[in-house]
């Protein structure tokens, strides 16, 4: 069927002859879009993300073949219609009707978002063939191309271009090929290919360039296969391959990724070669070869799966023959969570071979471990790790909008890693083998509220606990009563609670018996108003509030000194536990009380957004009467003034940042501990923070080496700052169409320096290296792992823009450690994700 061909007037004055409509099916059918941001790009990162990210590997040059994940979303293809009109515009227009069709002169050819355009083009009606030659470019949707000459026949998309060259708007990268041919509507093949996001401009070799042989492209079976792949950079051959295949879109593929090379003080160099497994659309799995020229030969897994009702991850490192140790070293982490019944569970835990694996294998643990701190909904130390099973069903509000109630069931053991210095030695928490418990809240006549926990635990000792301490069993209940009022000027809230708790112990308590109980009421009353006031601050307009807040606590003494301590431990003195009615955290300990928290805020707000700019504020505590539960089991607290505590921060300009917290004694009339910090940011890429803290003595048993010890002072500083070249943001960034000069070199870094023992405990210093169509990174990284221990290891990293990133990423450390470090080029693998693999899989 002949094509809908329209004839309109050239748009370019003078007024030129009749310009008819030409083309047919888009032009681009032979060569589409996704063929063409896929025939070299191979775009990657060092791995898989991890179980926090989406299940989709990186394409990256390789022996074999590559996985891919996109850097950005894609716009979707346009449907093919071989209908849909066509514009033509040309000087000149000769042909003969439904037969064939010749223009001239600045052939301007639309289709949809399709444009073509050439010195001269013709089109055979009856064969559907189109014929463009002279300074013929290509455009769709950003992505551009241009060749000296250009044959396709519309209705079998066969052809050819000749001496093409591309640029991919999807990753600001391009390069040239001898030839392209159209194979049919969906193969096509890439003759003598080049890909590069440096200038192309004749200025000279770019900085890195990918080359192939050939290139061949099958939509259909969404791969693309290209042999002889060489990629160089500074003209020097740093990766090759006879055969690498890649999607050729955001499908998961099987491959080959890039390999990391890894060098630390315990294991010296290290070489991983990981290859991404696609079972299956919600099943993927990571092998990764390594070898450690000190330790030996090992394997470092990821399996992952999502399922309609449950989805997770498994991790396995191992090592069978670790050379330096003479055994078999692994780690082993899980992460399984799902619905069955209405019941939510989850199953997180971390295991690892032996006590000293922590220190030998530091990344692989700490990541771990961190995955199962998630879980429970705090942070571990890297020498006590969890296995925890819980599960929970929710019912219904009973009718009230307010109230909703959670049975749970919960098992928690903990694999502790000692050490041979008994000053660093770790005091094992106890196990709860099971916890099973119900809380909830329900709305009562006359605006009352009830809250209730209970909860029955069994508690166990860990294999390395002290033996010389006692495992029961405790069934207690915390119920609340309370009556809250709220406006926006101010609240109210009095309190009535009552903490039962029983207890049977396997062996006899101090007083000889084996089973004890104990009912505590406490009556506490929160109130707090809000004032607010126009103010100018440096000719600003804002809001200043004062927030005065009243907290009493009412609670008789009970004789507690004889029961267990299970899971209590005194809180940190802080803002947060100053206005709590116990002191204690756990159900254990409730402290006697008859005291008053007082303390006030006072906030400046911007008045045109509301955004807070600073804030002061001190709390102090007041007790009546003495305290006879204290931490310490028969002493008592006779300060009738707590520590004062006065924090502040404040943002008053878009450069500068401040905030610190003082805790001031009255009875020694000393500082107790102090933490004050500042942050300079004048600009992209430019942060300076400097953080100092104090602390007298604690007397408390610390579970890390490296936390705050006695008389501690410490001094924290970290930066990222440009030190040489241009300024950031005007290095051109990737593109064919700009160069890859002098680049902009930054110093990143954080050191964590003791004063009193006048030695680094933890650093990390390194330099980027912005060129624009690369970065390079180099960065050390330091962490002590005891008093006169510690683990060094060399993170360096080539980023090829447009194409891959090669080499051990330190990008995670920078941005978990450096506060207000900016990415100098986005990383898909380090944004925030739900656990597992997305829902989009199912």
């Amino acid at each position: 069927m002949p094509l809908p061909v329209l004839v309109r007037p050239a748009a370019v004055p003078p007024p030129r002859p009749r310009a008819e409509r030409l083309l047919a099916l888009a032009l681009l059918a032979g060569l589409p879009p996704a063929a063409l941001a896929q025939a070299l790009p191979a775009t990657s990162d060092t791995a898989p993300p991890p179980a926090a990210s989406a299940p989709a590997a990186a394409a990256a040059p390789a022996a074999a073949t590559a996985a891919s994940e996109p850097r950005r979303a894609a716009p979707g293809p346009r449907a093919e219609r071989s209908d849909e009109p066509v514009d033509v515009e040309a000087d000149r227009i000769t042909g003969r009707t439904e037969v064939d069709l010749e223009a001239q002169g600045d052939v301007d050819v639309r289709q949809g978002d399709v444009r073509v355009q050439a010195d001269r083009a013709s089109f055979r009606q009856d064969t559907q063939l189109l014929q463009a030659r002279g300074n013929v470019r290509l455009e769709q949707r950003g992505n551009r191309a241009k060749g000296t000459e250009l044959e396709i026949r519309l209705d079998t998309r066969e052809g050819f271009i000749r001496e093409p060259e591309y640029f991919i708007a999807l990753t600001e990268a391009g390069g040239r090929a001898e030839r392209v041919d159209f194979l049919g509507r969906d193969r096509a093949r890439i003759v003598n290919g080049s890909y590069t996001s440096c200038g192309l401009d004749g200025t000279g070799a770019p900085a890195w360039l990918l080359t192939a042989d050939q290139v061949d492209l099958d939509q259909a079976a969404n791969e693309g296969v290209a042999r002889g792949g060489v990629l160089r950079f500074m003209g020097v051959p740093i990766l090759a391959a006879p055969r690498i295949t890649f999607p050729l879109s955001d499908a998961r593929k099987s491959g080959w990724l890039p390999p990391t090379i890894s060098i630390d003080s315990r294991s010296g160099l290290e070489v991983t070669a990981p290859y991404y497994w696609n079972i299956a659309p919600n099943r993927d799995a990571t092998l990764a070869p390594v070898v450690a020229l000190r330790r030996g030969v090992g394997l470092n897994s990821e399996y992952r799966y999502l399922e309609r009702d449950y989805q997770g991850q498994l991790n396995l490192n191992l090592m069978p023959n670790d050379q330096v140790a003479r055994r078999s070293r692994w780690s082993l982490g899980l992460d399984h969570a799902g619905t069955s019944s209405g019941i939510d569970y989850r199953l997180t835990g971390v295991r690892v071979s032996d006590d000293a694996y922590w220190k030998d294998f530091p990344r692989f643990s700490s990541q771990l471990n961190a995955r199962a701190s998630t879980a429970l909904g705090g942070t571990m130390p890297p020498r006590l790790l969890p296995l925890n099973l819980r599960a929970e069903r929710r019912f219904g509000h009973f009718d009230a909008p307010e109230g909703q109630w959670t049975t749970y069931a919960r098992t928690l053991s903990w694999q502790v890693l000692q050490t041979a210095d008994t000053l660093t030695r770790i005091t094992p928490p106890y196990e709860r083998l099971p916890q099973i418990g119900v809380q909830g809240g329900l709305p009562l006549a006359g605006g009352l509220r009830l809250d209730l926990q209970s909860e029955f635990n069994r508690f166990s000792l860990a294999p390395t606990a002290d033996a010389t301490l006692n495992e029961g069993s405790r069934l207690h209940a915390v119920a609340a009563v309370s009556r809250p009022w709220a406006t926006s000027w101010g609240f109210f809230r009095p309190k009535l609670s009552l903490n039962a708790a029983s207890y049977a112990t396997d062996r006899p308590m101090a007083d000889g018996r084996s089973s004890a109980s104990r009912v505590i009421p406490t009556f506490s009353a929160d109130t707090g108003l809000v004032f607010e006031r126009p103010a100018t601050l440096f000719g600003r307009a804002v809001n200043q509030t004062l927030e005065p807040r009243l907290l009493y606590v009412r609670t008789p003494y009970r004789d507690q000194s004889m029961l267990p301590k299970f899971d209590t431990a005194i809180r940190d003195l802080d803002i947060t536990s100053m206005y709590q009615e116990n002191p204690f955290s756990g159900v254990d300990r409730v402290a006697d009380a008859n005291q008053v928290s007082a303390g006030a805020t006072s906030r400046l707000l911007d008045a045109r957004d509301g955004r807070e700019l600073g804030r002061l504020g001190l709390v102090q505590r007041v007790l009546f009467q003495d305290q006879r539960i204290t931490a310490v089991d028969g002493e008592t607290n006779t300060q009738r003034l707590s520590d004062l505590l006065l924090l502040g921060s404040g943002a008053l300009t878009d450069r500068w940042s401040a905030d610190g917290t003082l805790q001031y004694s009255h009875e020694t009339r000393q500082m107790e501990r102090g933490v004050v910090g500042t942050r300079y940011s004048p600009g992209p890429f430019r942060t300076l923070s400097l953080r100092y803290t104090y602390q007298r003595d604690t007397g408390q048993q610390l579970l890390e080496p490296n936390r705050l010890t006695d008389a501690t002072r410490q001094l924290d500083v970290g930066w990222q700052w440009p030190v040489y070249g241009p300024e950031p943001g005007t290095v051109p960034r990737a593109g064919i169409n700009g160069g890859c000069g002098g680049g902009t070199v930054y110093s990143v870094g954080r050191v964590n320096y003791s004063v009193q023992a006048s030695r680094l405990t933890d650093a990390i210093v390194g330099f980027e290296y912005d060129a624009g169509c690369w970065v390079g990174r180099i960065v050390g990284e330091r962490l002590s792992t005891g008093r006169s221990e510690a683990v060094t290891r060399l993170l360096f990293q080539l980023e090829l823009v447009g194409l891959s990133r090669l080499g051990s990423s330190p990008l995670q450390v920078l941005r978990d450690n450096i506060p207000g470090y900016r990415l100098l080029r986005d990383d898909p693998s380090l944004t925030s994700r739900p656990p597992a693999p997305p829902a989009s899989y199912e």
